[in-house]
């Protein structure tokens, strides 16, 4: 690789500012501090990956723990900067960027009806004259539920499957908000059917293969090298039942293939059902990537969407006005389209001492926790994954100080911010 060449991928990553690189030694105090964040007996971190960004360029990166814990004779594992997570409900932000591309291609529209997009009728039977629109579904305002499931194998349909149970009784489309998983298999359907591709192929055409990215929604069609450093995700608990031990084990939950490989995905019919790719919370990608994806979103790097598509999926959709949704204990206050909201008030705080008002998104999947939030306007970011907690992260004694995440997330948040952003 030539010199000049070198210099534009580092500049394309944020890695390398106008008069040298960026990424100098990491703050000793910032890699202490995180250190005893996750070794912490009150919770501990099976493992940890952040990221900050400062200004639009990348200022900080740290990784500790396991992204394998050895067992029957297999070593353990270090996490590393290309250490890739399975980042849960993020995803959805980033499935949305996919549908922002098909939005700016003329293939989808925010208000049609999604029915015309699926093939088959979509209404709540409880408000049977209500359209449903992609809109609905981008803001969880859709009424659908995710009480009677929201995943199904490839041989089911969706079709098959949507009925009554999955619908609210007490609003109808665009009354109430309720998250919802579900609704992002449907816009992952959707996608499938207006562009004949199969969800996690077509994900890799609109933003990994264009980002350069290493990642997939499923583990088989990961590249060789992104696979063998997937982490996997754990749970202290004991062995045999589903109860939070801190003196127990860690306990795989998802994405161990040290035994087997991941399950390949052969027989599918596209359009039909894309919940066996998780739309919704299936994404594998490494803190380092993200960074990437967030540096795009400030307006670095390789740009994939318009400043007004951009503009348009980070405006305010819905706030709540004390009756208008349901807020999952105090965690969601504001949304934009398939972003949540986070404007430094009482409540939506993310930081203990304020100062970052942000959008992204969460994750809370199979002992993963992951925080995806910046700053558009002073282009500051961070990127928190944790790989596991050893307990209840939302038990009464881990519950934040003065938001609705767990305290460990509030502590790696203001310890990044104070030391890395400020």
């Amino acid at each position: 690789m030539t010199m000049n060449r070198a210099r534009r991928l580092l500049l394309g990553m944020g890695l390398l500012g106008a008069t040298g690189p960026l990424l100098a030694a990491p703050p000793r105090r910032l890699d202490r501090e995180l250190a005893a964040i996750a070794a912490d007996p009150a919770c501990e971190l099976a493992s940890l990956s952040v990221l900050a960004i400062r200004a639009g360029q990348v200022s900080y990166s740290y990784q500790s723990g396991r992204r394998f814990i050895g067992h029957d004779g297999l070593p353990d594992r270090p996490v590393g900067p290309d250490s890739l997570f399975r980042i849960a409900s993020i995803s959805k932000m980033m499935t949305t960027l996919g549908l922002m591309r098909l939005l700016e291609d003329g293939k989808v529209s925010l208000d049609a009806d999604v029915s015309g997009y699926l093939g088959f009728t979509l209404r709540n039977p409880h408000f049977p004259d209500q359209l449903i629109t992609l809109r609905h579904l981008l803001t969880h305002t859709s009424s659908l539920r995710d009480d009677a499931g929201y995943s199904w194998g490839a041989d089911v349909a969706l079709k098959d499957v949507i009925d009554s149970r999955m619908f609210a009784t007490n609003a109808g489309p665009g009354a109430y908000f309720t998250y919802c998983n579900l609704g992002w298999g449907v816009i992952g359907t959707v996608m499938e059917r207006v562009t004949g591709e199969r969800f996690d192929r077509l994900m890799r055409r609109l933003l990994i293969e264009p980002l350069g990215l290493q990642a997939g929604y499923l583990p088989s069609e990961l590249p060789p090298k992104a696979l063998a450093n997937l982490a996997t995700l754990y749970r202290k608990r004991t062995v045999d039942t589903e109860v939070w031990d801190a003196t127990g084990p860690w306990i795989a939950q998802v994405d161990d293939y040290s035994v087997k490989p991941p399950a390949v995905l052969d027989r599918y019919v596209i359009g039909t059902n894309a919940t066996p790719f998780s739309p919704t919370g299936g994404l594998r990608i490494s803190a380092r990537d993200m960074g990437i994806v967030m540096r795009m979103l400030m307006g670095q790097g390789t740009q994939l969407l318009k400043p007004a598509t951009l503009s348009l999926m980070f405006s305010r959709q819905w706030t709540y006005d004390g009756r208008n949704g349901d807020t999952s204990d105090g965690l969601f206050h504001c949304w934009g389209f398939g972003n949540e909201q986070f404007p430094d008030e009482t409540g939506t705080r993310l930081v203990e001492s304020g100062g970052f008002p942000a959008v992204g998104h969460l994750g809370d999947a199979y002992g993963l926790m992951s925080v995806f939030a910046f700053d558009p306007q002073r282009r500051n970011g961070m990127i928190v994954l944790v790989g596991g907690t050893s307990t209840d992260p939302f038990a009464s004694v881990n519950k934040g100080k003065y938001s609705s995440l767990a305290r460990f997330q509030e502590r790696i948040l203001t310890a990044l911010y104070q030391h890395a952003i400020t």
